[in-house]
């Protein structure tokens, strides 16, 4: 059976990039589709496999401002030709699982989350705070209007729906009127592991440096609470954080996957200060035996036990962040315990689950849809 993977773009190994690492090594011979490729970001292997790239990454600027293209990316998707592919598998959180499959295919979807932008988190990426009143009401606005329209109307192009959550199941059935099987994603709970060290006093984050992950609100929290911050990571929103930040922020870069280990293990404890749709990091720093503070929504419902593995902020506002960091700061968390909660989300639970889901996916009549 010819298999492709389609994803939507490769600049990096986060968690999605983690689901597609898995199907690559369930499938060793499939054939890799995605908008964009940045050579050598992803693992060794997803790089072996053969990687078809969109028109994208032939654009002007598109090394360093491919996302700009957004507009282009329904056109960029679907002009890839799956027909000789007998099964299609999108790792998708933006354009991916809008692949047109041949017909008698099947097409699943692993579904990171609905294109957030297009439909619930329109203010965070291209609000006038953002982006300027003008081109936030006279651009992207109707740019986003076209892209949920057009993100609806594709779900009908998968057969199955798979959800890294049952906070983006929820979403996948309010967006696209779908139901969706739950898997969570892997987490490497081998390499993810305590250590012989004592925790220092600072808080630390972990992510991405974009809008919607709200890292402000740590840096703010952490200022009211007068705590260090220590943020991993990079992204477009790095220079606006740091004109932000105090003297108790710390800003690493991205660092190896050796070296955020090692700052998982010596954290007093891991934020998550915006709405995750699964949140890959609070599972890492659980199996690191450190506990995560979390705003109450979203994935980290699923994750963090308010008073166990974390706790559980009800805003997402800096006060009440901020009262929480004090609170993890009074607790004391059994970090053996924590660690035990984390072996339910280990990567081989995640490649057992998901092989299972698409071994009965194609087994299924011709024309089921679930």
């Amino acid at each position: 059976m010819r298999t492709a993977l389609i994803h939507d773009w490769l600049t990096g190994m986060r968690g999605g990039e983690r689901v597609l690492e898995a199907l690559c090594e369930l499938y060793p011979d499939a054939d890799v589709f995605t908008l964009y490729h940045r050579l050598g970001s992803v693992s060794s292997t997803i790089e072996r496999h053969r990687i078809t790239r969109s028109f994208i990454q032939r654009l002007p600027g598109a090394d360093a401002h491919y996302r700009q293209y957004l507009p282009l990316f329904p056109l960029a998707i679907e002009r890839f030709n799956l027909a000789p592919y007998d099964l299609v598998i999108s790792s998708s959180h933006c354009a991916a699982k809008a692949v047109v499959p041949p017909g008698g295919a099947r097409h699943l979807c692993y579904c990171h989350s609905p294109m957030r932008y297009a439909w619930d988190q329109f203010d965070a990426y291209f609000g006038p705070s953002r982006v300027g009143y003008v081109a936030s009401r006279w651009f992207y606005r109707p740019v986003l209007a076209r892209l949920a329209r057009w993100d609806a109307a594709t779900s009908s192009r998968v057969d199955r729906f798979i959800a890294n959550s049952a906070h983006v199941a929820a979403r996948i059935n309010r967006y696209y009127n779908r139901v969706a099987t739950v898997v969570y994603p892997p987490v490497d709970t081998v390499f993810f592991h305590p250590a012989d060290v004592s925790p220092g006093s600072h808080f630390l984050v972990v992510s991405a440096l974009v809008p919607y992950k709200r890292i402000d609100l740590a840096i703010e929290a952490c200022a009211r609470a007068g705590a260090r911050l220590r943020i991993v990571g990079d992204g477009p929103d790095r220079r606006r954080l740091e004109a932000r930040a105090g003297p108790l922020v710390e800003f690493l870069g991205r660092l190896s996957d050796e070296a955020v280990r090692e700052e998982y293990r010596r954290a007093l404890a891991v934020l998550l200060p915006g709405e995750e749709d699964f949140g890959i990091v609070p599972i890492e720093a659980h199996a690191c035996g450190r506990p995560v503070v979390a705003l109450a929504r979203g994935g980290a419902l699923e994750t963090v036990i308010d008073g166990e593995n974390g706790v559980l902020v009800a805003e997402p506002e800096a006060g009440a962040l901020a009262a929480a960091l004090e609170r993890a700061s009074r607790l004391r968390f059994d970090p053996a315990r924590i660690r035990a909660g984390a072996a339910r989300f280990a990567r081989e639970r995640h490649v057992e689950r998901l092989r299972g889901v698409i071994e009965e996916t194609v087994a299924a009549p011709a024309g089921t849809r679930w």
